[in-house]
């Protein structure tokens, strides 16, 4: 027997904006999400223009102690979870922990910190690199502190198919729910 699966809750942090109002509104009005890099320098560059998520502040979604250990798409990840399970009114207890997954996408993380501490490296050697690196720059991280973040026990995976990642992770997810796998689950 497959089990029904619907969307009961919405989480977006979007170049359009933060949340779903904020998004919808700016995708029905024609606003666009491109514009001029400036998370870094980008002016000896070839495209020095991007779709980048602006206004974002980590500490609106988690506290600022696990905000200063997560990488941005991690953070990004996080705020999305919360704001899906606060759409759907949904709690997660010592009941239902189990049978609600983490399912997420993600093409490639943690970039800026991998090139951080690169130059950290060969300016100060190995043992300036912090014990945080990895925990901070592999993809599936997002769904790891989701699962960490909202004590969720069900399946926890995170697909790295480019850009059809967040995508393919919904379909994961609709596929995990179906056969049974787990009853609920945080995708994107």
């Amino acid at each position: 027997m497959r089990n029904r699966v619907v969307v009961t809750g919405l989480g977006l942090v979007t170049p359009l904006g933060i949340g779903v109002d904020k998004t919808w509104k700016n995708l029905c009005a024609g606003v666009s999400g491109i514009g001029p890099i400036s998370r870094f320098d980008a002016s000896q560059m070839e495209v020095r223009i991007a779709a980048e998520v602006k206004d974002f502040q980590p500490e609106d979604f988690m506290d600022k102690k696990t905000a200063r250990h997560l990488e941005l798409f991690v953070q990004y990840a996080v705020a999305g979870a919360r704001m899906a399970l606060d759409d759907a009114q949904f709690t997660v207890t010592a009941d239902n922990a189990a049978r609600i997954g983490a399912i997420t996408g993600c093409g490639m993380g943690g970039l800026p910190t991998i090139e951080k501490y690169h130059q950290v490296y060969l300016e100060r050697g190995a043992k300036r690199i912090t014990p945080f690196f990895i925990p901070m720059v592999i993809p599936n991280m997002g769904a790891g502190q989701i699962s960490v973040i909202f004590k969720l026990k069900g399946p926890n995976l995170s697909l790295s198919t480019a850009c059809a990642a967040g995508t393919h992770a919904v379909g994961e997810a609709y596929h995990a729910i179906q056969r049974g796998d787990c009853e609920a689950a945080v995708t994107g």
